[in-house]
């Protein structure tokens, strides 16, 4: 089974009814995809009332990719918000735990920084991440390119196998040491995740030092036919070694990611059913 979504839910103006409020955006949303990556949890750790708005929100068959939140990958600047370490892991659990409990959390995805390379301090950091999120299925994605070297590539395949952990496949742009290749991989029979980045290259590494500019132009990517092709030729061979394939667009800057996993899903010929009733007939426009 094939599962394609965004990141996000407030940035995709193509699925909203045209008298949508911003309250309404995720039932639009959830009109569409059957999945989502909930990045809000990497900024901050979510209150409960929000993540049990978003379930009420959401049909019975959504799910949720959580991205972890900042403070436990390294991406966290200056002090952190929690008296400590465990009361930060503790927060976290607590917030996603009505997720899994209504059987929409599909998942949480550590996502690791650019300079978080292949070093044992590092595996052993994984392991330390993994055993505060014991009971929730992790995916591990990574940055550094080491963790993909030849010298390292079948390693890391077989720790993140031996730990029971989801392979974060991703396509981005190939910007040197702190991107990494596409592997078409996965790690466990029941779930793989593939999210998609934009192959941007100029905008992939913040050349400028002005973090909130170079987020604008970082994702700002439009997949064109022949790439869709390459990306459906490695999520159609993970769907054969794996019961679910979890397809995440994530280049959200031009308002792209939408219009690119419409065409996918039109391309893979899927039609999702039990999703939240559309409502106008207007959105089944040409993708």
């Amino acid at each position: 089974m094939i599962e394609i979504g965004l990141t996000g839910w407030g940035d995709h103006p193509d699925v909203y009814a045209p008298t949508s409020s911003a309250k309404d955006k995720l039932v639009d949303y959830s009109a569409h995809f059957p999945v989502v990556e909930l990045d809000s949890t990497f900024y901050a750790i979510q209150p409960e009332r929000n993540i049990r708005k978003w379930i009420a929100e959401t049909p019975d068959n959504f799910r949720f990719i959580v991205k972890a939140y900042q403070g436990m990958t390294g991406h966290h600047r200056g002090e952190l918000p929690y008296a400590s370490v465990e009361e930060m892991y503790k927060q976290f659990r607590l917030s996603i735990q009505p997720l899994q409990e209504a059987g929409k959390l599909a998942m949480v995805l550590v996502q690791f920084p650019p300079w978080f390379d292949c070093t044992k301090e590092n595996v052993q950091e994984i392991l330390f991440i993994c055993k505060r999120l014991e009971g929730f299925d992790i995916a591990i994605e990574f940055r550094h390119q080491s963790w993909y070297s030849s010298d390292y590539q079948e390693g890391t395949l077989g720790f993140l196998r031996k730990w029971n952990l989801i392979h974060s496949v991703c396509d981005e742009p190939q910007a040197g040491v702190g991107s990494i290749p596409l592997i078409p991989e996965t790690t466990r029979t029941d779930k793989v995740l593939f999210r998609l980045h934009g192959r941007n290259v100029q905008g992939w590494r913040n050349l400028s030092g002005d973090d909130q500019a170079w987020r604008k132009v970082r994702y700002l990517y439009n997949y064109v036919e022949t790439e869709l092709q390459e990306i459906q030729t490695a999520v159609q061979k993970l769907n054969a070694e794996t019961e679910e394939v979890f397809v995440v667009f994530n280049n959200n800057s031009g308002g792209h990611a939408a219009q690119n996993a419409k065409r996918f899903q039109k391309m893979l010929d899927i039609n999702y059913e039990s999703l939240a009733p559309k409502q106008l007939d207007f959105f089944e426009g040409e993708w």
